[in-house]
C-alpha cells in the first residue's frame, strides 16, 4: 500500500500580475524561490527559480517562447532553453529544474507542492 500525500496550494499572486510572455519570481513559506510563467496561450507554469548552470535564482526573469511547438524559458544567463511542462533542458538533457504545478483560482495564481 502506497501513501498519498495531498498537494498543499499556496495562493503567490493576481493573475494579472503575470504579464502574457513574462515570468515573476515567488518566494514559498519553506524558502525555496519559483519562477511563474505566462505563455501567450495563457497558459501558467511553475519552475524552481533557479538557473542549474550559472546558481543564480534568474530564471524568472528569462525569456519565455517556443521551441519547437514546446512553451520554454531561455535563461538570462547562458540562454539554455527550459520545456516549462517538464523543466527538461533542450540544451543538455542531463539537466532539469524541478517543476511546481499551477493553477489559477477565482484571478489568483497557485502554486502546488511538487
Amino acid at each position: 500500500m502506497t501513501a498519498t500525500a495531498e498537494r498543499t496550494w499556496v495562493a503567490v499572486c493576481r493573475a494579472d500580475a503575470v504579464l502574457r510572455a513574462y515570468g515573476v519570481a515567488a518566494l514559498l513559506e519553506n524558502g525555496e524561490q519559483v519562477a511563474i510563467f505566462r505563455t501567450w496561450d495563457d497558459e501558467f507554469y511553475g519552475l524552481s527559480n533557479l538557473d542549474p548552470f550559472s546558481g543564480a535564482a534568474v530564471l524568472s526573469r528569462g525569456i519565455v517562447g517556443d521551441a519547437g511547438g514546446l512553451p520554454v524559458v531561455a535563461s538570462p544567463i547562458y540562454k539554455q532553453q527550459f520545456e516549462l511542462r517538464t523543466g527538461r533542458c533542450l540544451d543538455d538533457e542531463t539537466v532539469r529544474v524541478a517543476t511546481y504545478p499551477v493553477r489559477v483560482v477565482d484571478g489568483v495564481v497557485h502554486v502546488g507542492s511538487p
